[in-house]
């Protein structure tokens, strides 16, 4: 979950390291550092806390023309001066940035003590610069080095790598990402496309038990055995500005306004005629299933069980399981389930665990993701992508709309294979509805009160978020997006389930969000107004003509629309509740506490 940046070529490295780990905080932001490689050593600079901390420590920029750099999400040990990474061996002739765990790091570390190295951190990534210093004695080629140290290593990791007195930089990547950009004069590597995309478009993605090497004007790719790879060059579709805040306060303020932009892309050319269409999954293609499985986590476990709500409806056998226990809790699978793998990044952790562990037991696999090249989308034996962008702020937004969209014409894709489901009675009219829905999404962002709102429930001891059908995905993802940036207490509840027990938290100082969809929205109703018989204020979140909007003690409008992208239009409305109420807390909205945004470790 941590940030990497290495760039080589000609020039100063300092200002792109630095600049490239900005762009990459998003992935943690516990503690910063970069070793820079000018012919007269490895000089590392690095401390606690955030890149403009660092950048305000360095007295000048350190020379050279190399270089390595790292963001840290905290795993083991404290966020520290001397856990931050780069991270040395003894002599500090070798420096390295890790993404990932180590899992045979205690072992490791006690040989290399016992044979006289010296450790300063608590972090499992020190052993890896020990390691390659320790077959440095033995060979004399720093490839084989590092290979062997890479091989020695248990877990995951994304490692890049540089030496005293050698103009190159490794790298070396298993169970976590890395990508190689690649320039005119210059080549990078980092945990993300974002760190280096105002340099270059073009890409490789490298694959587990790849080791690239750099040198100023060239590079090359092998195994762990040595030899050659060929990996093919990517170009990547996204702005550079998309990375960027510009005239927002925050990425996830920009990213909540960009939805429009965001969800046009995950439509074109899907949803055209009446008909629904994907570009790689040729009719015919689910023909065959029996089940479908969704695995995720956060943010898209709330977008799965969107898409799971509308494939049952469908008449489908269909179940969600958070990916962290698909292993203990999932259902039995054959040839004929298929697994859905919901992740923004392609890169989760539990939910790549969950797939592999469907795929053995015999289960075809769907990947839904936003990042083209990602690990889960190479893994899977499809992939759909959402189009959403480069998303920034921890605190998904727009993915989250573009994976529901994304998934909901996927169930209306699977329904219309399989020859014992139905695609929706009213799909014409979903269909049509959806067109648009970007600019129905324009108007809410027009009109919204919810900073008004958010003011005016400032003080609430707790928050509440209750739905039905598709509300309840939405509830669940509205008080999620609400406990990350705010730190305040919100719960997310199916609404026949506030009564039992919920309800015995409600007071006046709990404000009941009730997210209403226009479709099957009597217990949402019901139980809003049990609640505000116990003094609870409640917030409407639908369409104006709904009737609970009557009762209610305010309303957060929405466009009349099809039930099934109402929800989603709340959800916007939630989101910028969130956002307002964090902001008059004076939180860090783009960066929480404990959060990062990629969980690449499990």
């Amino acid at each position: 979950m941590c940030g990497i940046i290495a760039r080589i070529g000609q020039g100063e490295a300092a200002d792109t390291l630095l600049t490239g780990l900005e762009n990459l905080e998003y992935r943690g932001y516990d503690s910063a550092g970069i070793a820079v490689q000018n012919g007269s050593g490895v000089k590392v600079h690095k401390c606690s806390g955030e890149v403009s901390e660092l950048k305000s420590q360095l007295d000048g920029q350190p020379h050279g023309n190399l270089g390595i750099g790292h963001t840290r999400w905290s795993t083991h040990g404290p966020p520290t001066d001397e856990n931050a990474h780069p991270h040395t061996d003894t002599v500090g002739d070798v420096a390295v940035v890790h993404n990932g765990v180590i899992d045979n790091y205690d072992d490791l570390k006690a040989d290399l003590q016992a044979k006289g190295h010296e450790f300063e951190s608590d972090t499992d990534t020190e052993v890896i610069p020990h390691l390659i210093n320790e077959y440095l004695d033995n060979v004399d080629d720093t490839e084989i080095a590092v290979r062997q140290a890479v091989d020695t290593l248990e877990g995951s990791y994304a490692i890049a790598a540089i030496v005293d007195g050698e103009e190159r930089v490794y790298a070396a990547r298993k169970g976590s990402p890395l990508v190689l950009g690649l320039d005119d004069e210059e080549w990078y590597l980092a945990s993300d496309v974002p760190a280096f995309l105002d340099h270059t478009d073009e890409v490789i993605y490298l694959e587990d038990g790849d080791l690239v090497t750099l040198e100023p004007d060239s590079y090359w790719i092998t195994d762990l055995e040595g030899q050659p790879v060929d990996r093919e060059v990517d170009t990547v579709d996204w702005d550079p500005e998309d990375a960027g805040k510009g005239e927002y306060d925050h990425y996830m303020l920009k990213e909540i306004h960009n939805q429009p932009t965001s969800l046009s892309n995950t439509i074109e050319g899907r949803a055209d005629d009446g008909d629904v269409a994907f570009e790689d999954l040729p009719a015919g293609t689910f023909a065959e299933i029996e089940t479908v499985q969704f695995v995720a986590c956060g943010t898209s476990y709330h977008a799965a069980m969107y898409g799971a709500q509308l494939l049952r409806e469908a008449g489908l056998r269909t179940e969600v399981v958070r990916a962290s226990e698909y292993d203990a809790t999932a259902g039995p699978v054959d040839e004929n389930t298929l697994v859905v793998a919901v992740t923004q990044s392609g890169e989760t952790a539990d939910t790549l665990d969950a797939v592999r562990t469907a795929t053995d037991r015999g289960a075809r696999s769907l990947a839904v993701t936003n990042v083209v090249g990602s690990t889960i989308s190479r893994e899977a034996d499809d992939a759909v992508y959402i189009r959403a962008g480069p998303e920034v702020g921890v605190a998904a937004t727009k993915t989250f709309s573009s994976q529901a969209v994304t998934l909901s014409l996927l169930t209306q894709r699977i329904a219309a294979d399989v020859p014992e489901a139905t695609p929706a009675a009213d799909r014409d009219a979903m269909l049509a509805e959806l067109q648009h829905l970007p600019e129905y999404v324009e108007q809410v962002l027009e009109s919204t009160r919810a900073e008004t709102l958010a003011e005016e429930t400032l003080d609430s001891d707790s928050y509440f978020f209750i739905g039905n059908g598709l509300g309840h995905s939405v509830a669940l993802e509205g008080a999620l997006k609400f406990k990350e940036i705010t730190y305040e207490h919100a719960e997310g509840f199916a609404s026949g389930q506030l009564k039992h027990g919920p309800l015995a938290l409600v007071t006046e100082a709990s404000p009941i969000f009730a997210v209403v969809t226009g479709d099957g929205d009597e217990k949402t109703k019901t139980n809003a107004i049990e609640a505000q018989s116990r003094g609870a204020p409640i917030v409407a979140v639908g369409p104006e003509e709904h009737a609970l909007v009557d009762v209610a003690d305010e309303h957060l409008s929405v466009p009349a629309t099809h039930p099934v992208w109402a929800g989603l239009l709340a959800n916007v409305q939630l989101q910028l509740v969130s956002y307002h109420a964090a902001e008059l807390l004076d939180r860090p909205i783009d960066k929480p506490r404990n959060l990062a945004k990629s969980v690449t470790v499990e």
